[in-house]
């Protein structure tokens, strides 16, 4: 092979004969030598990279860490701040876990003072809470823990009002009923002069039945309701002279007769010990007294098992 350097003016030529291995050799050289240029190129790049990114780093590498270090510290304060607030929201529920034993056993007390069976309350459970402070009380209740402590607690707390509901309508009840059946004496400063029954009466002397219980007293002396409810007679009737009766519910009625004046009036209601009126002796009566009749369904009984209610 033959080569053919020409100068740059072309004044000069210069002619390289080459053989076969020549060629080989100078082939293998150009290659070696582009290759050593292009690997110390790379070289250098590869170090001028380096060095932009190592400068990069040190300019911002700091604005890194001082973003973190803040992260960090938020992160650090919302954990603290959760966790004191989840141990704040735990002890305001042992408090209120407290006060629903309190409610059991003021309940149970309630239904044993009133005799009520049927309602059965919590009195277990102990209103107190305390103790030592723990050696370590780092652990702080989960969140898992404290929605479930959170529930039950709600689930008490209806079971205790739907009892207390009960508690309540049942007392009622039986205060309306202790208000309403006839319970007591009409007069507290009177004697008995006649009993209910058969008697002789005491104006014709004959054989009759007696339908309630008289009274005797001092004229004036008040006459007191048995039983609240509403006034459904005030005046005059045949045989009774001055009468009061009243409408108690429940079938029942009870009478004052020969009053000496009655002080209330058809359809007012009045309560349990209410004075009504004034014992007398109107009617067909030989003295001072009261006839008081306890009705019950229509029918006359005898006022006297009432006496022991009171």
């Amino acid at each position: 092979m033959q080569l053919f350097l020409i100068s740059a003016t072309r004044k000069k030529i210069l002619s390289i004969t080459l053989g076969t291995v020549s060629l080989c050799i100078y082939l293998v050289l150009s290659l070696v030598c582009s290759l050593l240029v292009f690997y110390a190129g790379s070289q250098y790049s590869l170090d001028l990279t380096r060095e932009s990114i190592k400068e990069m780093y040190t300019q911002v590498a700091p604005v890194w860490n001082q973003e973190l270090l803040i992260q960090q510290n938020t992160l650090s304060r919302v954990q603290d701040d959760a966790l004191n607030n989840l141990d704040a929201l735990a002890t305001r529920l042992s408090k209120l876990q407290a006060h629903v034993m309190r409610l059991d056993a003021l309940g149970s007390r309630l239904a044993s003072m009133a005799d009520i069976n049927e309602i059965d309350f919590d009195v277990e459970s102990i209103p107190g809470l305390g103790g030592p402070k723990p050696i370590n009380d780092r652990s702080s209740m989960k969140v898992n823990d404290f929605l479930s402590a959170l529930e039950a607690l709600d689930i008490k707390v209806q079971d205790r009002s739907e009892k207390l509901a009960a508690m309540e309508s049942m007392l009622i009840d039986r205060t309306l009923q202790d208000q309403t059946v006839p319970a007591g004496r009409p007069t507290t400063n009177g004697w008995i002069s006649s009993l209910f029954g058969e008697r002789a009466d005491p104006i014709t002397g004959k054989i009759v039945f007696h339908d309630g219980i008289d009274y005797a007293g001092k004229p004036g002396s008040p006459l007191l309701a048995v039983a609240s409810g509403i006034i459904t007679w005030s005046g005059i009737r045949y045989g009774y002279g001055n009468l009061i009766e009243i409408n108690h519910g429940n079938g029942y009625h009870t009478r004052y007769a020969h009053n000496k004046e009655n002080i209330v009036f058809v359809g007012q209601k009045v309560d349990k010990g209410q004075v009504i009126g004034l014992m007398g002796s109107t009617g067909r009566s030989t003295g001072t007294h009261v006839h008081f009749e306890v009705i019950h369904n229509g029918k006359a009984v005898n006022p006297q098992k009432y006496n022991s209610l009171n």
